[in-house]
């Protein structure tokens, strides 16, 4: 790489993990953030690890150089990075406790405040991953389909939008982990308990979009650094069509039933939108695939290590999350 591209070393880097034992955000991150840590430490880098869980291997004795068995919050993780005098942090190892943690942070000014620079992919990239709308916007300017839709902060509006769409319809939270508040609606006496649970828990945004039930559901890992090389590590097909929740459907790699052209096609629209998106480490793109087609839906993007990398570096033999940690230090 050339050396002047390349940014200076950080010293001391912060590590948000995934926070306490409970459904949504856990050990299924420990893969990601004990390599991180991992890869720092190589480097020479001070390591600091913010994460509660005491049932994970990056929380052992040996791995982190200081360890905080605290809640991954705004407050704390300020606390954290005033006393240990941190000049960097990573977002992308700790799911989705981590990416809203590292989102409050820098909507608070707390980041810049600290003078503490965010590693790898930028929080601008993360919120047009996780703004709904954005997200729709952004996949927009370069061509690339996603789901019929429109974002919405309440449920009068959602209503309407719905309404419009016609039944079914998919209601998807924006800013949460694993589907939670989403799911199917199929009739109009329905909608308002869809839309109680979408909202619930403090959630600020729905997406009201067309369903996609019966289409495959397709996955591809994707590695890009600062010098915009840019490669799909694996891609994954769930057995279970769209309509089924990921995380009760088996998800086989590689995939077994896309012939070369709709391989092709996938891999060419993930390069071009993790491009257009400025990703720098790892990601996850999600696809709704027409099964008597070509016609895809982009569903989502995670802009950071998921529960899919990790099936993904096993079944490949490489190594996801050392990697973005890498790239994450300016590494190409």
């Amino acid at each position: 790489m050339d050396p002047r591209k390349k940014p200076a070393k950080p010293r001391r880097t912060l590590v948000l993990g995934s926070g306490a034992l409970q459904i949504g955000q856990a050990g299924e991150f420990d893969y990601s953030g004990s390599q991180a840590i991992k890869a720092l430490k190589e480097d020479g880098v001070f390591t600091v690890l913010l994460n509660p869980n005491i049932a994970t291997i990056q929380t052992s004795e040996g791995m982190a150089d200081r360890l905080y068995l605290l809640a991954v919050t705004p407050e704390i993780a300020a606390n954290v990075m005033r006393k240990e005098s941190v000049d960097s942090i990573l977002l992308s190892f700790g799911g989705q406790t981590a990416l809203n943690c590292g989102i409050a942070l820098q909507e608070r000014g707390l980041l810049d405040e600290l003078g503490v620079r965010v590693l790898g992919t930028p929080v601008s990239a993360i919120l047009d991953t996780e703004d709904r709308q954005l997200f729709v916007d952004r996949l927009n300017e370069i061509d690339v389909k996603t789901a019929r839709s429109t974002a919405w902060t309440s449920a009068a509006e959602a209503r309407r939008a719905a309404e419009e769409i016609g039944f079914p319809v998919m209601l998807r939270a924006g800013f949460a982990l694993g589907g939670k508040g989403s799911g199917v609606v199929r009739r109009a006496e329905d909608l308002d308990d869809g839309l109680r649970r979408a909202f619930a828990g403090g959630l600020k945004q729905v997406l009201v979009e067309e369903f996609l039930g019966g289409w495959k559901e397709i996955e591809y890992e994707v590695v890009r650094d600062g010098s915009d090389n840019c490669i799909t590590v694996c891609n994954m097909e769930n057995l279970d069509p769209m309509g089924i929740h990921t995380g009760e459907s088996i998800v086989v790699a590689p995939s077994q039933t896309l012939n070369d052209e709709e391989y092709q096609t996938l891999r060419t629209i993930a390069i071009r939108t993790v491009r257009h998106l400025s990703i720098v480490g790892e990601c996850n793109i999600q696809y709704a695939l027409n099964p008597d087609s070509v016609d895809y839906r982009v569903i989502e993007v995670n802009a950071r290590l998921s529960r899919s990398s990790a099936l993904a570096s096993k079944a490949t033999g490489y190594p996801l999350a050392y990697v973005a940690a890498k790239i994450a230090l300016g590494y190409d």
